[in-house]
């Protein structure tokens, strides 16, 4: 086996265009890990941050971009136990996926779902973790619960449109077109909110208030969406598009009981994100495994061709995941 690969790296900070294809030293396992050949890479707005430069990877991850890939296990490191050399996995990432090869906590790895081409199992782990971690374990969502999800055609959005309906709760989003307010509704949505004409608040107010909502745009939503929770709601907050400063008023914090938290994924402890995996492999894999959630595609780009698809992604067209073909099915 060769001891090279391809990889996509960030030359310098900047648009798209730094995303360079180079050549690199194929890694190997280290304690825990395994080694994936990689079919297929998912392409997140967390990839965009980090070619910016605002979103730096943590100090023992790869500088390569790529939190999520699908492919099939090379080697497997000392210390892993219940996976082997040629099992079809899908993993999340500490970096590394625009490549030929990578390695990865072997607790972070998941089986492809029954039935699932290994092209739409590369968009579930970095979507799925973070919606599982935001919404269910921190957010606490239950049965019958008003749930508002903004951005709801996004990669997060459309996972957590599924899940939040699944699980019995009430969905509502919010979107930037009728296409995509079209796309919320045919997933789950109770209502989906066209934003650029329609107002959440006064639409949640109108339906009860929510008691959880899911923001990764930050700014000026979040006094927003503090108005549109209901008595004892939570807003989770997982990005800033918007910007993360805003003046909020924190007395209806105590007067109505309402909780504001938020996380990102990536700087977590690994046995965090092991914790994570085990939740979604006993509750949501075999909802996937029986189809009744099934990861949403935009598009797909060959490996060399990453720029096009960060084009893509940060054009805010797409509708659903873009992915990488590293080397396909």
């Amino acid at each position: 086996m060769t001891d090279q690969m391809r990889a996509i790296e960030i030359s310098q900070h900047g648009g798209p265009n730094v995303l360079k294809r180079v050549r690199r030293p194929r890694p190997s396992a280290g304690h825990g890990q395994v080694v994936i050949e990689v079919a297929w890479a998912g392409v997140n707005r967390p990839d965009a941050l980090q070619r910016a430069g605002l979103y730096n990877p943590p100090p023992d991850a790869s500088d390569l971009p790529g939190l999520e890939a699908s492919g099939t296990i090379v080697e497997v490191g000392p210390g892993v136990a219940g996976q082997s050399v040629g099992d079809q996995i899908c993993a999340l990432l500490p970096g590394g996926g625009y490549a030929d090869f990578v390695a990865t906590p072997a607790a972070h790895c998941l089986p492809v779902p029954d039935g699932m081409a290994l092209k739409e199992a590369a968009c579930l782990p970095e979507t799925f973790f973070t919606v599982w971690s935001n919404v269910f374990m921190r957010g606490g969502l239950s049965g019958g619960e008003r749930f508002l999800v903004h951005g709801g055609s996004s990669g997060i959005g459309t996972t957590a449109i599924q899940l939040a309906r699944v699980f019995g709760a009430r969905v509502f989003a919010t979107a930037g077109s009728q296409e995509k307010c079209d796309a919320c509704v045919k997933l789950g949505a109770e209502r989906a909110i066209n934003y650029r004409d329609e107002d959440f608040v006064e639409i949640m107010k109108a339906e009860g208030r929510a008691n959880l909502i899911l923001d990764m745009v930050g700014g000026s939503y979040i006094p927003r969406n503090l108005s549109a929770l209901a008595d004892d709601g939570r807003l989770v907050q997982i990005a800033f598009l918007g910007g993360p400063k805003v003046e909020v008023n924190f007395a209806q914090l105590m007067t109505r009981r309402l909780t504001m938290t938020g996380s990102t994924l990536r700087p977590q402890s690994d046995l965090a994100k092991a914790k994570i995996a085990e939740e979604l492999h006993e509750k949501v894999w075999p909802l996937l495994s029986h189809g009744r959630i099934t990861p949403v595609m935009d598009s797909e780009f060959d490996l060399e061709d990453a720029a096009l698809a960060h084009g893509r992604m940060e054009s805010s067209d797409h509708i659903g995941k873009i992915v990488l073909r590293v080397a396909g099915d």
